[in-house]
C-alpha cells in the first residue's frame, strides 16, 4: 500500500468508516489518475477493470463519501457529469482549470494568477478571501 492509500485509508478510519475492498479499488483508481478529472462513470470503468463485480452505485456512494470526508473535490465543468480529483488541503487555494468547448479536455492551472486581485479586495473591501475557484473555457492547443 503506498502513502497516499495509507493517508486515506487513515482519514476513513479516522471518520468511524473502514477500507472495504470496493472503497480501496475506487481509491486505487483515483491515485492512478490524478490529474486527470475523472467523472463518476469513467472511474467505475477503470474500477471495474480490476473489480469486475462492483456496481455503478457503490463507486457512486464511495465517491459521495470520499467528497463528504473533504478527501476528494467534486467539479461541475458544466458539460454534463460531474468530475473528481483529491483534495490537497495543504495548498491556500484550489487550482484553476482550463475547459476546452470542443474535446471537453480538463487542464490545470499550477500558478495562482489572483494574488493580486486578493490584496485589491481586502484593501479596498475588507475582505478575507478564503478560496476562490476559476474556470477558463476556450480551446486546447489541438483543437486551437
Amino acid at each position: 500500500m503506498n502513502d497516499g492509500m495509507i493517508s486515506l485509508k487513515m482519514a476513513l478510519k479516522k471518520n468511524g468508516y473502514k477500507l472495504t475492498s470496493q472503497r480501496k479499488a475506487t481509491l486505487k483508481t483515483i491515485l492512478e489518475n490524478q490529474g486527470k478529472h475523472l467523472s463518476t462513470e469513467e472511474i467505475f470503468v477503470k474500477v471495474k477493470e480490476s473489480n469486475p463485480r462492483i456496481g455503478l452505485a457503490t463507486v457512486y456512494r464511495t465517491l459521495l463519501l470520499l467528497e463528504e470526508l473533504g478527501i476528494l473535490i467534486k467539479h461541475n465543468f458544466e458539460d454534463g457529469r460531474y468530475r473528481y480529483e483529491l483534495s490537497h488541503p495543504d495548498q491556500d487555494h484550489d487550482h484553476h482549470h482550463l475547459i476546452c468547448l470542443k474535446c471537453g479536455e480538463v487542464s490545470e492551472v499550477k500558478e495562482d494568477l489572483l494574488d493580486s486581485l486578493e490584496d485589491i479586495i481586502v484593501k479596498n473591501y475588507g475582505f478575507k478571501v478564503a478560496n476562490h475557484k476559476v474556470k477558463f473555457y476556450g480551446y486546447c492547443k489541438r483543437c486551437n
